[in-house]
C-alpha cells in the first residue's frame, strides 16, 4: 500500500521556499496533515496553472530519495517525472509553451 510518510512539514516548507525563490505564484490546499490530499497550485511565468502533488511511497526510488513531488499542467498537457523540490520549481519556471517531454 502506498504511503506518504515522507511528506513532512519541513519538506512542504522547502517546496514553498523553492517555488517562491523561482518567482512563482503558488498556494496549497492546507492538507499538510493528510498528504494524500495535499495539492499545490502554481502559476508559471506564462500564466499556465500547474498542480503539484506528493509522490506515493511506491513512486520513490532508493537511488533518488529526494524526488518526492510530481507536477502536471493541462494546457498543454504535461506530467513530470517524480522530481526533487528544486527540480519541480525549475521545471515549472522554465517549461516552454508547446514544449514536449
Amino acid at each position: 500500500m502506498a504511503t506518504f510518510a515522507h511528506i513532512t512539514p519541513a519538506r512542504c516548507t522547502q517546496l514553498g521556499k523553492a517555488l517562491t525563490a523561482a518567482g512563482l505564484t503558488w498556494q496549497d490546499n492546507g492538507n499538510h496533515d493528510r498528504p494524500e490530499l495535499l495539492t499545490y497550485t502554481v502559476t508559471d511565468p506564462h500564466g499556465r496553472r500547474w498542480t503539484i502533488q506528493p509522490a506515493t511511497s511506491n513512486q520513490i526510488t532508493p537511488s533518488r530519495p529526494a524526488s518526492l513531488w510530481q507536477a502536471a499542467c493541462t494546457d498543454p498537457f504535461h506530467r513530470s517525472d517524480v522530481l526533487s523540490t528544486r527540480a519541480i520549481a525549475a521545471l515549472i519556471h522554465d517549461h516552454e509553451q508547446g514544449a514536449d517531454s
